[in-house]
Parts: C-alpha cells; sequence; structure tokens
C-alpha cells in the first residue's frame, strides 16, 4: 500500500469512495436493461445513433461525501497526548497519523505525489509534501480549510 493511501484509509472512512476502488475514476457500469431507447427510424433511412443518447453514458454527478480534514486530525492530535504541529509540518502530520514520519517514508511520499524538485533540499520538500497532501485530500472529498491548502 502506499503512503498517500495510508493517509487516506487513516482520515476517510473505510467506505468513503477515497478509500475503494470501485470509486476512483471508473465510471460507474450501466445496469443491463438500462440503455436508452432507440429511435425510431423511417424505412429506408441509415441508422445513427442519437446524439440525446450520448448525455446517459455520462458518469453521474453526485457529490463524493465530504469529510472534515481538519476535525478528524484535531481529534487524533488530541488522543496522541503529543504537541504536534498537523498544520504546517507533514512530518508531524503523519506522527498524528501514525505513520512512519522517516526521511524514506518522506521520499517516498514526494516520488508517488510526483515531486520533481530536489529530495536533498529536505525542507522545500517537506513544504511542498504538506501543501500537496491537503489539496490532494480536498481533490478526494476532504474539506480542507483554504490556509492549510497554501
Amino acid at each position: 500500500m502506499s503512503l498517500f493511501s495510508a493517509i487516506l484509509n487513516k482520515i476517510f472512512p473505510h467506505d468513503h469512495p477515497a478509500n475503494t476502488t470501485a470509486g476512483s475514476t471508473a465510471p460507474p457500469a450501466t445496469p443491463a436493461g438500462s440503455a436508452p431507447a432507440a429511435a425510431t427510424v423511417p424505412t429506408g433511412t441509415p441508422s445513427t445513433p442519437s446524439a440525446a443518447a450520448a448525455p446517459a453514458s455520462q458518469p453521474s454527478n453526485t457529490p463524493m461525501p465530504t469529510v472534515d480534514v481538519e476535525a478528524v486530525l484535531a481529534r487524533m492530535q488530541e488522543g496522541s497526548g503529543e504537541r504536534l504541529n498537523w498544520r504546517t509540518s507533514i512530518v508531524d502530520l503523519l506522527k498524528v497519523l501514525g505513520l512512519d514520519s522517516s526521511l524514506d517514508a518522506r521520499k517516498q511520499l514526494a516520488s508517488e505525489l510526483h515531486y520533481t524538485g530536489n529530495t536533498q533540499d529536505s525542507a522545500a520538500m517537506n513544504v511542498w509534501l504538506h501543501r500537496e497532501v491537503m489539496l490532494k485530500l480536498a481533490e478526494n472529498g476532504g474539506k480542507v480549510p483554504d490556509d492549510l491548502k497554501n
């Protein structure tokens, strides 16, 4: 399991689409018998798919359930008994989640999230990682305050 997947698993409920492969990017399957009815075509007219049928194959616009990331992390920190600054530190964020916060683990996370900077500059990488994790949490249905995404 990737480190980012572990982060999602710690913050989102297990049945949340961010934690399920079915809820990723694949459009939902069309149930049998639910295909749009074919348009009546007069005899002698070539049969072509109707433009009206196209929207029926679009994925549904059902909103993803929202998880209050700040509240979840605040509760986890209270339970940890440690004074951690997860709001700005990727190391402390990983510690709050009970995950490996070592430099090697952070380099792995940087690779997963496609960091293009120098991983030897751990300060710059850490700042980027924290912002990127918060942005990715928001993309996956997390309610993340704007000050945590900058």
